[in-house]
């Protein structure tokens, strides 16, 4: 049967379509989709692929499951942070037994003069310091978030006086200040003669952390918004009468969450070493709460006798300190487009 021009087109178009669909036909390429992926994808990617990230990933998990699972530990280990174990000392106030009494009951030995167990402290002493630390990381970041998008998309006054007060905070001394500030705030609400509680020396802590840490990121975030506040997208956005919050928080902020996320990562380990510093000189916590500061403080006394027991929390302070920031200097490397890894 003979078949038109027309009808001749048509049939081979189909027989065309239909090698197409049913993936056959050598000349005929499958066709494929592209995916594409999102700057937080991306930024994993990175991470995954970086071997530094992933091992001081794994040390800080490891660390904040044993602060987050502390009660647990002190169960399973049998021994109370403030319990004494006068009869492993000597005369002297000495652990019995070699380094610094280590044993199977006492995993990292014993304090000299206290007779309390190494191991369970530096486990409270993790736990305490990371709380510090992460809630005044999170406060400062909350704080610098607002104050630093304020001051750069309103501009204006709102910018100079935000700035004025970023400047004067800056040019206060931190340390003079929190030696005045710890005792002057304990004497305030206890006395001379009461103990002051655990809860009352963090809170104190975190609220010196707040007040002076800040700064740093309201400037980070400021000079981020005044890059943004002028792209099309922003003015898209405000032509269609979008308000004030739904311009900052909307609209802004998802654009800027790389660098506060960095910022936020290397705050951590800086509160973690200026509450050491704190507990260190005796203005921070005091010698009945876990601290790292005021164990590293103690055991200066017994660095020749006892070494064991500076070189535990010591150790202990220094792996957790760089593993945050070799972890924060991967993260900046990921979230950077330009970064070559």
């Amino acid at each position: 049967m003979s078949l038109s021009p027309v009808e001749g087109v048509a049939l081979a178009e189909a027989e065309s379509g239909k090698m197409v669909e049913s993936g056959g036909g050598a000349d005929v390429p499958k066709a494929k989709g592209i995916v594409g992926r999102s700057p937080g994808q991306l930024a994993w990617a990175r991470l995954r692929r970086d071997r530094t990230a992933m091992i001081s990933g794994a040390v800080l998990v490891l660390f904040l499951v044993v602060a987050l699972a502390a009660p647990l530990i002190e169960m399973l280990y049998g021994i109370d942070p403030n319990e004494r174990a006068m009869d492993r000392l000597d005369n002297h106030g000495m652990p019995l037994g070699y380094l610094g009494g280590i044993t199977g009951e006492h995993w990292f030995g014993l304090e000299p003069n206290t007779g309390r167990d190494i191991f369970i402290r530096l486990v409270y002493g993790l736990r305490t310091s990371l709380f510090i630390a992460f809630t005044a990381a999170i406060v400062t970041a909350a704080i610098g978030i607002v104050t630093g998008i304020l001051a750069g998309y309103l501009g204006g006054w709102w910018d100079s006086v935000i700035t004025w007060i970023t400047d004067l905070v800056l040019a206060m001394p931190f340390l003079i200040i929190a030696l005045a500030v710890m005792p002057t705030m304990a004497l305030r609400f206890y006395g001379m003669r009461e103990e002051v509680t655990v809860t009352f020396q963090v809170t104190v802590l975190i609220t010196i952390f707040a007040v002076f840490g800040w700064t740093s990121t309201a400037r980070l975030v400021r000079g981020q918004v005044i890059a943004l506040r002028e792209r099309e997208f922003v003015e898209a956005a405000r032509a269609s009468g979008a308000g004030l919050g739904h311009m900052l928080f909307r609209q802004i902020l998802p654009n800027i969450w790389a660098p506060i996320l960095v910022s936020f990562s290397l705050a951590v380990p800086a509160y973690i070493t200026n509450e050491a510093a704190l507990s260190f000189i005796g203005i921070g916590l005091s010698d009945e709460s876990a601290s790292f500061g005021r164990m590293i403080f103690r055991s200066l006394s017994y660095l020749q006798t006892d070494p064991a027991y500076v070189f535990f929390p010591g150790f202990a302070i220094f792996a957790l300190v760089f593993a945050f920031n070799l972890f924060g200097d991967s993260l900046r490397d990921a979230l950077d487009p330009k970064s070559s890894r």
